[in-house]
């Protein structure tokens, strides 16, 4: 591998899959830059949700972001291609928010413990939730994710919606039930984790 690809901040973008295709997963693992980018494509939102929720500055997540696909892809021929890649990235993407908290308290002036600076989040399986959620998301329709940000992110009732994206009440309940559907669907295994 010669050079990292440049890779933008996440794209809010269109449809994902749920999962990403096994050949790209071998191509990723092979080191091709092109790989990484549709890797970054499918998990670039997750990884930023990972950091921002450590980090909880939005330029320090991106910084993360980048880093964690530079590392990602350069320790790519060491990945097990038969295996899912979303928690080895979000084991890196923990890794690096640490090390970027860690940069950022080095450079301030204050007094913080060892202990202090290892406390990121509420818990692992808080991030990896959160990460799960991010993946479920992206995997909506714009349209289901419109209705999704404006029910439980904005608040908005279905009637507010329907006004705020101009379409009718009904199209809201539609939509917000087959992207209930689908999130429950695509979250059922952390049901199934935790029971």
């Amino acid at each position: 591998m010669e050079a990292s690809p440049s890779l933008p901040v996440p794209p809010a973008g269109p449809r994902m899959k749920t999962r990403i295709a096994r050949r790209t997963i071998r191509r990723f693992g092979a080191g091709d830059p092109e790989a990484v980018r549709e890797m970054y494509d499918r998990y670039g939102r997750a990884v930023f949700t990972v950091a921002y929720r450590a980090l909880g500055d939005r330029s320090l997540a991106e910084e993360a972001v980048q880093q964690t696909f530079l590392q990602a892809w350069r320790a790519a021929t060491r990945f097990d291609t038969e295996r899912d890649p979303a928690p080895w990235l979000y084991a890196i993407a923990r890794r690096v928010a640490v090390d970027l908290y860690r940069r950022e308290r080095r450079h301030q002036d204050t007094e913080r413990t060892e202990a202090e600076v290892a406390v990121l989040s509420p818990s692992f399986e808080g991030t990896w939730e959160a990460w799960e959620v991010r993946a479920a998301l992206d995997a909506l329709t714009e349209e289901e994710r419109a209705i999704m940000r404006a029910t439980h992110y904005q608040g908005l009732t279905h009637e507010e919606t329907a006004e705020r994206l101009g379409i009718p009440v009904g199209t809201v309940k539609s939509r917000s039930y087959r992207a209930h559907k689908r999130m429950a669907g695509l979250l059922a295994h952390l049901q199934e984790e935790s029971a």
